[in-house]
């Protein structure tokens, strides 16, 4: 695809020896023309929504004070990534059988209700159609799909909720049974 635009989201606390970076690298290679973004969580660590924060989410855009609209700077920062990709390439290590805090932190801010989903009188709808995720999945002994695999699942549903159904997953699970 010409012009692509992929968001890459690099979700592991292990900035060297990351086998989720080795991954979203490998997917990355394959797109050697696509116009990359990347987003670390590592190297930049979200904070987690607040009261001020739900307060501002929850006030039309016309209505936010100063506080409000800086209350929102990052999430609205974030949105737009995500609305501009065409791809999501996200780096996924499994820690304690769901996905790192940080990456937690990451949909927060961007699951937003009239923003990236609106609710209708028949549930809730996604805005964020057309796009494609890539999940670099890796992990020590959660395999993809497992009883106890509590991330791929959150990530199908929550990516669904805002309007993305097409999700890949790349896999490198249950390494530690490897070594």
């Amino acid at each position: 695809m010409t012009n692509e635009t992929i968001l890459r989201i690099d979700a592991s606390a292990r900035r060297t020896g990351s086998v989720s970076r080795e991954i979203g690298d490998s997917v990355l290679a394959a797109h050697p023309d696509a116009t990359v973004v990347t987003r670390d969580l590592a190297v930049t660590p979200l904070s987690q929504i607040d009261e001020t924060w739900v307060g501002a989410n929850f006030t039309p855009a016309s209505d936010r004070t100063a506080e409000q609209v800086e209350a929102l700077a990052l999430s609205d920062a974030l949105v737009a990534e995500l609305q501009a990709a065409d791809t999501i390439v996200l780096g996924l290590p499994i820690y304690n059988f769901g996905v790192p805090a940080g990456l937690k932190a990451w949909i927060d801010l961007v699951a937003r209700a009239g923003v990236t989903f609106r609710y209708t009188e028949t549930g809730p709808v996604g805005l964020l159609t057309g796009k494609k995720v890539i999940v670099a999945y890796a992990s020590g002994g959660t395999p993809l799909g497992a009883d106890y695999d509590f991330a791929s699942g959150y990530l199908r549903h929550v990516f669904g909720f805002l309007g993305i159904a097409d999700i890949a997953f790349v896999t490198a699970d249950d390494l530690a049974s490897a070594a």
